[in-house]
């Protein structure tokens, strides 16, 4: 049986010194969290599977992923660690793995140059790329459906999340980061209809994103869908929770955990 992981979000922003890990609400009431070197050896050491770094504002502000921080986060942990924000190019993706990411995650560069995917994945194998999703609700006469954002939540698509997911990895992604923004930091549990819709019409991994606010809630998606991880940031980095207790509890549930 395969293993559901756990996985913790460092959310960075460059506006703060050492670019400091920041959480928000719906991409928005940010606060400011932690050192990301430091938090990224503390849950490793914790038991986490992997760790997400995300640059939320590269994209937005249009430059790149801050290389030097990664390196040092990527030198203080010995888990997988997938690295995105800023990413929009072949050289971006050689920089980022160069310096110690193991995968490089793309949202907007993706959407703006799906051929980017192709490229990429032909390079260094779908294992190194990543496409993540903002999906956000919305609602016609007769049903809902999820748009798809870029610039970190500023700039909507008109693009059906789903239908987007299917393409990502027909063009070679080997993983979807999907993240709800209307569950990001709510703490109410994740969106379950959306990642249930995602995770059933790909072959690739889903890693659930966005609401987080208990082990229950982690055990829900991961038992509900056929996502193969969580993703949660809020209940770690204000001590609500640490992965080994989320871990265990999954355990005493059944769930096949790596402890």
């Amino acid at each position: 049986m395969l293993t559901k992981r756990i996985i913790p979000c460092l959310d960075c922003d460059l506006a703060v010194p050492k670019g400091r890990v920041v959480k928000g609400i719906m991409f928005k009431q940010i606060r400011y969290t932690g050192v990301p070197w430091e938090l990224a050896k503390k849950y490793s050491e914790d038991g986490a599977d992997e760790i997400v770094f995300l640059d939320i504002t590269a994209s937005y502000e249009r430059r790149t992923t801050m290389v030097e921080v990664i390196r040092r986060t990527a030198f203080e942990v010995f888990i997988p660690l997938t690295v995105g924000g800023g990413v929009r190019s072949i050289g971006d993706f050689r920089r980022l793995l160069k310096v110690g990411a193991d995968k490089c995650s793309m949202n907007t560069a993706a959407i703006k140059n799906p051929d980017l995917i192709n490229k990429a994945s032909r390079i260094f194998g779908s294992q190194c790329v990543v496409v993540a999703i903002d999906a956000k609700r919305r609602y016609s006469e007769k049903t809902a459906w999820f748009e798809c954002a870029i610039y970190g939540g500023r700039k909507f698509t008109g693009i059906d999340a789903v239908e987007w997911a299917e393409e990502a990895e027909r063009r070679g992604a080997g993983e979807i980061l999907l993240t709800s923004m209307d569950r990001d930091g709510t703490n109410e549990g994740y969106d379950l209809e959306l990642t249930k819709e995602v995770s059933g019409r790909v072959s690739i991994p889903v890693i659930a994103s966005g609401g987080c606010g208990n082990p229950a809630q982690i055990y829900e998606v991961l038992s509900r869908t056929q996502a193969s991880a969580a993703l949660a940031a809020s209940i770690f980095h204000f001590n609500q929770y640490n992965i080994r207790e989320v871990k265990t509890y999954l355990k005493k549930e059944g769930m096949a955990v790596r402890l």
